[in-house]
């Protein structure tokens, strides 16, 4: 039987400069995980309007299940404003409020959550009352729990983060997220305390954080591992850090050695930025051919 994997949080529009597309972190993961065979599934809600029903259609094409995304009377489908004038650091204007800040609790993702090996949940969908409250609910009934940091000024508060941390059993950040974390404990500066203070203080099984174009780190009860990045032609980096946690979930979920799983996912994450947008379409296959086969040789 497949592995199932549900993400929980936002789906709205990135409006990009000369266009728009999909977006949202919990659904490009899920999105990602499909490409993999992961019967992955996105809990959130669209509003009903037309930007809704288009990313209805766009779950569907992707694969994803759409019974566990609610559709609002009362506020619209999400839309962040993108930012790319740096390809290498994207910056976003999150409209609030909007649809994915009221996901109800239903027993329909009480039942989802509790049958999945894996939650995957990220800090902005806890910027609204309703929301958290929902979020915190499933938490109480998930399995084994990935914490996608993901912190978006100026929807987080510390509390909120802190309390979400406590949840996880593997988190993931980028290099920036860890160095404001570290500053809430002291200002840590060497990156390998910076994890270890982090891990022991949240009892994570995994922590993991992504270095751009350096690479990742990762660090479990007894490995720190590195992995360097993959030399490639940038098109843009939108989902990449998303397609990195898929594949990093994807392997973990295999059983395969923290460092080929870190190697894999910094493949993929590195293959997505090749790509316009944030979930192209591609294999296991893909990811080997075009970024890990090319890195042998």
């Amino acid at each position: 039987m497949k592995p199932t994997i549900t993400c929980f949080g936002e789906t709205l529009w990135d409006v990009l400069p000369t266009s728009k597309q999909a977006g949202g972190a919990p659904m490009n993961v899920a999105a990602d995980l499909r490409n993999f065979g992961i019967n992955a599934q996105i809990i959130s809600r669209v509003g009903n309007d037309d930007l809704g029903r288009e990313l209805l259609q766009f779950l569907e094409q992707k694969g994803l299940p759409l019974d566990l995304v609610q559709v609002g009377q009362t506020h619209l489908t999400g839309v962040a404003k993108a930012n790319i004038s740096d390809t290498n650091e994207v910056t976003y204007k999150i409209v609030q409020p909007v649809a994915w800040d009221y996901i109800h609790l239903e027993p329909n993702l009480i039942d989802a959550v509790q049958k999945s090996d894996l939650f995957v949940y990220g800090s902005l969908a806890a910027r609204s009352p309703i929301t958290h409250e929902t979020l915190l609910a499933l938490l109480a009934v998930a399995g084994r729990k990935v914490f996608d940091v993901n912190l978006r000024a100026p929807h987080y508060e510390r509390t909120t983060v802190e309390e979400l941390l406590q949840q996880a059993d593997i988190a993931k950040l980028n290099e920036h997220e860890l160095v404001e974390l570290s500053e809430w404990y002291g200002s840590e500066t060497d990156l390998l305390r910076s994890m270890q203070q982090i891990r022991d203080r949240y009892q994570l099984e995994t922590l993991c954080v992504t270095l751009g174009d350096k690479g990742a780190v990762l660090l479990n009860e007894t490995d720190f591992i590195q992995q360097t990045g993959f030399p490639i032609e940038v098109e843009d980096t939108i989902g990449s850090g998303d397609a990195f946690l898929a594949a990093f979930l994807y392997k973990t979920l295999q059983g395969a050695s923290p460092q080929e799983t870190l190697e894999f996912a910094c493949a993929t994450g590195a293959y997505v930025a090749t790509q316009r947008g944030a979930t192209p379409s591609f294999t296991e296959e893909t990811i080997v051919n075009k970024i890990l086969r090319t890195e042998v040789i």
